[in-house]
């Protein structure tokens, strides 16, 4: 089988040692689990990480490859009831939840979800994005970030310098934000039609690696 990006130039970057999570891995990608790096789970995995901003991307199960593939799958599992067990408050009407532990978030309205849930990239370990109930209390469609010097499109800030807003990066690429609610343009957009000024964000759990 050929992979989109292979050859030869990708073969030589492969790392075939086994990783820590090699069958985790291999059953992930729907690669034979058989507890051993070969150079077509190198390649696959390899693949993986590039298409997901992880980096070193050469191909080794290693512990980010997997928690990157455990969120996804807790991410999945959560399907449309992302607020199954609660955590978000119901008796507020409108209102962000951003769960950290799955790095997800969703708009809901009392129980009924409005929007999501959709993939967020939210802060690394030492910038962590803040827990508790917050309120939107300025918002910019255009910002830029006087101190990280870059486009923050359709921010929403709830908490300090925290905010809701678009990003070209991938949501999985490694460490995390600075703080801030990563999140793809389309939904960060969705995000600044359907919020306002004074409405309530909820954010809880803990971001894996932080």
């Amino acid at each position: 089988m050929v992979v989109a990006g292979g050859g030869a130039a990708q073969a030589a970057s492969c790392n075939l040692t086994t990783g820590p999570y090699q069958r985790q891995v291999e059953q992930f990608l729907g690669r034979p689990v058989d507890g051993r790096q070969s150079a077509a789970d190198c390649t696959a995995i390899r693949s993986f990480q590039a298409s997901r901003g992880i980096t070193p991307a050469q191909g080794y199960a290693g512990p980010l490859t997997w928690q990157t593939m455990n969120t996804m799958l807790a991410q999945r599992a959560a399907g449309r009831t992302p607020n199954k067990a609660g955590n978000c408050p119901t008796n507020r009407g409108r209102i962000a939840c951003v769960d950290l532990t799955r790095q997800l978030s969703w708009i809901q309205d009392g129980a009924t979800l409005k929007y999501g849930p959709v993939p967020v990239r939210t802060g690394k370990d030492g910038t962590e994005t803040r827990t508790g109930l917050k309120k939107i209390y300025y918002r910019s469609i255009n910002h830029w970030s006087t101190i990280y010097k870059v486009s923050m499109p359709y921010s929403q800030f709830f908490d300090g310098g925290i905010a809701f807003h678009s990003t070209t990066k991938s949501m999985w690429n490694p460490p995390g934000s600075g703080g801030c609610v990563n999140m793809r343009p389309a939904d960060a957009k969705e995000y600044w039609n359907m919020l306002g000024k004074g409405e309530d964000v909820y954010v809880y759990g803990r971001k894996p690696g932080t």
